[in-house]
């Protein structure tokens, strides 16, 4: 189904459809106003990306066909940046999860997860964080790295040094028009984007250069 404004645009990637029905019902849980585009594998899934729409949010399965592994994960956030991307797999051991994230993934939600889990991490990475499986933090925590929250852990944990020399091309293009004054309609009409990819870009953008606001960020830019 295609929404004509939708709030949102995610990708399910999954070659069991099954599972795949299953995420997209679990999305429109999460958000109604929202146009889900499908994948049944590995080739489909870079050339719907490359196709160049704005896509909030990935879900991507780690095993389905042509996918080669972590390789895969980094491939993708090379060549698309600005979508974030949730691994759903069915391995849940701690190397697999801690090397998804190395590799650009923002989130990992292994698929013995009740659907309320699932749920919960697909709004924490729209809202712009990023959700690690509590059993792996619990782990993570032993060896020094500490988190306050068992479901939330800040990008800036994840990803150190950041700040406005570390946002994404697209991110510098939202907080150039935040600068101008612009609403997150205007930018979005700009820019092409759906309102919910502009407030995501916005959430990341606060936590990259450590700010609370847009009035913030604009203040810390004009710095720069």
């Amino acid at each position: 189904m295609t929404n004509e404004n939708p709030t949102f645009r995610i990708m399910v990637a999954d070659d069991h459809a099954l599972v795949r029905g299953g995420l997209v019902q679990l999305v429109r849980l999460v958000e109604e106003n929202v146009e889900i585009i499908e994948a049944n594998d590995f080739t489909q899934t870079l050339e719907t990306l490359a196709e160049g729409r704005a896509i909030d949010l990935l879900l991507l399965d780690l095993l389905m066909p042509g996918m080669n592994g972590m390789e895969g994960i980094k491939q993708i956030c090379k060549d698309s940046p600005d979508v974030p991307v949730i691994v759903v797999s069915v391995r849940e051991n701690i190397a697999a999860i801690r090397n998804a994230l190395a590799a650009g993934a923002v989130g990992y939600i292994p698929k013995t997860s009740s659907p309320d889990v699932m749920m919960s991490a697909i709004k924490l990475v729209l809202s712009g964080g990023v959700y690690v499986p509590p059993h792996v933090l619990g782990l993570t925590e032993q060896m020094d790295e500490t988190v306050d929250d068992p479901s939330f852990v800040d990008e800036s944990e994840l990803l150190p040094n950041q700040g406005y020399s570390k946002l994404t091309q697209r991110q510098q293009e939202v907080l150039d028009l935040m600068a101008l004054g612009k609403s997150n309609k205007e930018i979005a009409d700009e820019l092409g984007l759906t309102t919910g990819t502009v407030k995501m870009h916005s959430s990341r953008i606060f936590k990259s250069l450590n700010v609370q606001n847009r009035t913030e960020a604009v203040a810390k830019f004009a710095k720069s």
